[in-house]
């Protein structure tokens, strides 16, 4: 029986079931629980802006998120936050979904690393990326209640390294393909042509954020 936080809860469905079958076992338990808390927290930031949203296709966006960080689905040439769109279409797709709903849970996923966009898209495509933002980066971390926070990791441990276990993850799942990092020009435009400009650094703030561990 999943948690239950004033209504907050995994679906009670077959797509629901599967998907947690699916990802339990390809995915690291640490993905596994981090993913959980992301589908937990971002559900929470969805009833606490008053949005409306399909919580299957929430919790497919939010445990399928890191799935291209998997040896399973982890391509050669991809962006891995593509091979994880990509895996969630293909399980999807087979179970009959949509193409309206797959595109959204594909979008959801490949846009959750791309901070200031996902927030003015769909709901689900905004509370995927705020369920990462919240559990990897704590940014929101005040506007979730001590309790929420604790029922949530009771239920699906961060453990007490959490924070360099999941910059190592990433690493792991990204360092045979460093040409997928190209990414945010703008930094380097400004970098190009301001020596004083310092950008932000995604491990940084996963270090400094307020959470322990």
């Amino acid at each position: 029986m999943s948690l239950d936080l004033g209504g907050i809860a995994i679906p009670d469905s077959q797509l629901a079931r599967e998907i947690t079958e699916v990802v339990r076992d390809t995915a690291s338990p640490l993905l596994f629980n981090h993913s959980s808390r992301v589908y937990y927290f971002g559900a929470l930031a969805g009833k606490k802006r008053g949005l409306k949203f399909d919580p299957e296709l929430l919790y497919c966006g939010c445990m399928f998120h890191d799935m291209g960080l998997t040896h399973q689905h982890s391509s050669d040439c991809c962006r891995f936050e593509v091979d994880g769109a990509n895996a969630a279409r293909d399980f999807l797709d087979s179970r009959g979904i949509s193409q309206q709903d797959i595109d959204l849970v594909w979008t959801s996923i490949a846009l959750h690393t791309t901070p200031g966009i996902p927030e003015f898209m769909h709901p689900v495509i905004a509370l995927v990326t705020a369920g990462v933002e919240m559990d990897v980066l704590g940014l929101t971390y005040p506007e979730y209640s001590d309790s929420e926070r604790e029922a949530v990791v009771a239920a699906y441990p961060r453990g007490p390294h959490f924070k360099e276990e999941i910059i190592q993850a990433f690493y792991d799942g990204i360092r045979h393909k460093p040409q997928t990092t190209f990414g945010n020009v703008k930094a380097d435009v400004i970098a190009d042509k301001e020596a004083s400009f310092k950008p932000g650094n995604f491990c940084s703030v996963i270090r400094n954020s307020r959470w322990t561990g």
